[in-house]
């Protein structure tokens, strides 16, 4: 007898891949709530970097979880953040910079971040009818959902997209170092012992290297449509 199938779709990819404008707008169409995990680990990275926690060092790693309370608040609506406070303090606006993208990838790697922050992920998805978007929510954190789907594109085309919304933020980079940051990240993901990025097996795959987002959502729904 197979598994029960839990109410749950994910949404996976490397950065820069579209997936929390494609997860909003599919949750959104759906009336499911949407569970950013990247910005849970970019909260963890900049908390640890705040109180200058060194990542190497499990002692110091196990005590700040400890003192860390970590909130999320739905976004309002499709074109919104999710909103993060650490510890009551709103954080939200500070977690989108490159700075603390490496720094979530780094974190995401250790084994007792990942433990904690999955067993927050999985309490949070016991309800059903969550739309989970990061790197290992069809892999790991809800290997039983429903619909899974693995977002991809050439990693050029992915800087372009950080650059742009970086830009609309006002913060100043060039594109070469969001490329080169692109490609570290990737390498990180896809490297680390626990949990690496990779497509579930039974995850559907889609380019988005030369289709726009709504195209990608509405593939996404013709194939939940398809399935039910």
């Amino acid at each position: 007898m197979s598994e029960k199938k839990q109410n749950v779709i994910t949404i996976d990819g490397p950065s820069g891949v579209g997936k929390s404008t494609v997860s909003k707008k599919v949750a959104a169409a759906l009336g499911f709530t949407y569970l950013d995990t990247g910005a849970m680990y970019r909260a963890v990275g900049l908390y640890f970097k705040r109180f200058s926690v060194e990542i190497d060092n499990e002692k110091d790693i196990s005590a700040a979880l400890k003192t860390l309370d970590l909130q999320l608040i739905p976004a309002k609506d499709e074109k919104s953040e999710v909103g993060v406070l650490i510890n009551g303090q709103k954080v939200t606006d500070l977690l989108r910079t490159p700075e603390v993208a490496m720094i979530a990838s780094r974190v995401s790697a250790v084994p007792l971040v990942r433990d904690v922050l999955t067993k927050i992920q999985r309490k949070l998805g016991e309800k059903g009818s969550v739309v989970a978007e990061g790197r290992d929510t069809g892999t790991v954190v809800f290997p039983r959902a429903a619909y899974k789907f693995f977002l991809d594109a050439n990693p050029e085309i992915r800087a372009k997209r950080r650059f742009d919304q970086l830009a609309e933020r006002g913060l100043t980079t060039t594109l070469s170092e969001i490329l080169a940051l692109t490609l570290e990240r990737d390498q990180n993901d896809r490297n680390r012992p626990i949990a690496p990025l990779k497509k579930s097996h039974d995850a559907v795959c889609i380019d988005t290297t030369e289709i726009g987002l709504e195209e990608v959502v509405s593939i996404i729904l013709g194939t939940i449509t398809n399935k039910t």
